[in-house]
């Protein structure tokens, strides 16, 4: 995360178009954003990954679901499973009022679930007439498409380049553009990211909207003030023109630093006491892990791009192998808790409606977590303590902040 960092801010200094950025930013609408605001009927007041508890999820003044939609079809093109029970979901959201935008899958899902490479120029067809399908197999159902997520992720771009991914997204657009209707379409980035904006510049023409990803004071100890959040959202604006979707933002309301002892006690568990022992026999290290949390062992064999040791003890890593939030990994005057998490969102929303180029955004997400999807450990704060839900379903104080703030945006 850390190197990933670096590479945005070369990459802004590098592409920031600042002639266009000054005047953008002087004027912050445009028709475009009038024309969105329209189809979407106002401010989007979103949600990620909630459940189906429709009175609650409305009962907080949510009115949008945004959802990944699973791969459609087989290897012998025949729609699957999976994506008709998705379907049948989202279709109760639908008859529930709650509005959808839809995730489109990642370039990885066509190789798994369909034998498609889109790096190759043959399968560029397939990947249109995938968007194409989803576009009008689900026009009665949503109002937002998204094509895949966070392009310029490893995790998520794997195996293409950020060329590649670039034109995976501009072909969807291109190929969904004169089939859309009121359905508004567009992408998102993680963080600031000037080069994937600054390459999609030839595809914005087919774009209603772009989004970007903010966590601040969660994942890494820099620039942990919510001011932020409006520095990348007037950023996204000027270096596209384009009407802005925070397409996911959250807060973290549980987890605290680990103590030296504390930390000691997490490297006993594999069989060492300190970090510098562990790198000095990484295979064992690695194997000691295998025995205990198997699935964070494959997630670093698989994330890995250089030694394991760095990758385990560097940002943003570390933070789920010892299960802790570092000290600076905060935003000072909302500490990670339920209460801090709370005044986060009392405070955010505020902000996002001062700003005339914001069509909305998705707050991530809306219950607590059994366990890290990442490294699996259920004490670690990084993935389970995101929600305005606990994990069994009842309102914890963000989910009251965030009922009032939306009841205030009209």
């Amino acid at each position: 995360m850390e190197a990933f960092i670096k590479d945005q801010i070369a990459a802004t200094l590098k592409y920031a178009p600042f002639h266009m950025i000054a005047g953008r930013l002087k004027k912050q609408t445009s028709s475009g954003v009038t024309e969105a605001k329209r189809k979407v009927g106002g401010f989007i007041k979103g949600v990620c990954h909630p459940r189906d508890n429709f009175e609650q999820i409305k009962g907080a003044g949510i009115e949008w679901n945004r959802a990944d939609a699973p791969y459609p079809f087989d290897k012998d093109g025949n729609i699957r499973q999976d994506y008709i029970n998705w379907k049948e979901r989202m279709r109760t959201y639908h008859e529930n009022g709650i509005k959808l935008m839809v995730v489109t899958p990642y370039p990885r899902e066509f190789i798994q679930h369909a034998g498609i490479d889109p790096r190759l120029p043959e399968n560029e067809a397939k990947v249109k007439e995938v968007a194409v399908f989803l576009l009008k197999d689900l026009k009665e159902l949503i109002g937002a498409i998204q094509v895949t997520n966070e392009m310029g992720v490893p995790r998520f771009t794997n195996p293409l380049t950020m060329d590649e991914a670039v034109r995976y997204i501009g072909i969807q657009l291109e190929a969904m553009y004169p089939h859309r209707g009121d359905v508004i379409i567009g992408y998102n980035s993680a963080g600031p990211q000037a080069d994937l904006h600054s390459k999609m510049r030839p595809w914005h023409k087919y774009c209603d909207y772009v989004g970007i990803d903010i966590y601040i004071g969660c994942f890494v100890g820099v620039g942990c003030w919510m001011a932020m959040f409006d520095i990348m959202l007037r950023y996204v604006w000027s270096i596209t023109g384009k009407p802005v979707i925070l397409a996911e933002f959250g807060y973290i309301g549980g987890g605290a630093p680990k103590t030296p002892e504390e930390k000691s006690a997490v490297l006993q568990r594999y069989g060492v006491k300190t970090e510098a022992e562990a790198r000095a026999n990484i295979d064992a290290f690695m194997e000691a892990i295998l025995r205990e949390n198997p699935d964070m062992w494959k997630y670093i064999k698989k994330n890995a791009s250089g030694g394991y040791a760095d990758f385990i003890f560097q940002l943003d890593f570390c933070n789920h192998f010892y299960s802790e939030l570092p000290k600076k990994t905060v935003i000072k005057k909302y500490p990670h808790t339920p209460q801090g998490q709370a005044g986060f969102y009392k405070e955010i929303y505020s902000r996002l409606t001062k700003l005339p180029f914001m069509l909305g955004a998705f707050l991530y997400c809306y219950s607590d977590s059994e366990r890290c999807y990442v490294c699996k450990q259920p004490d670690c704060p990084t993935e389970t303590r995101w929600g305005i839900v606990t994990i069994d379903g009842k309102e914890k104080p963000a989910y009251y902040a965030v009922r009032d703030a939306l009841a205030k945006i009209k």
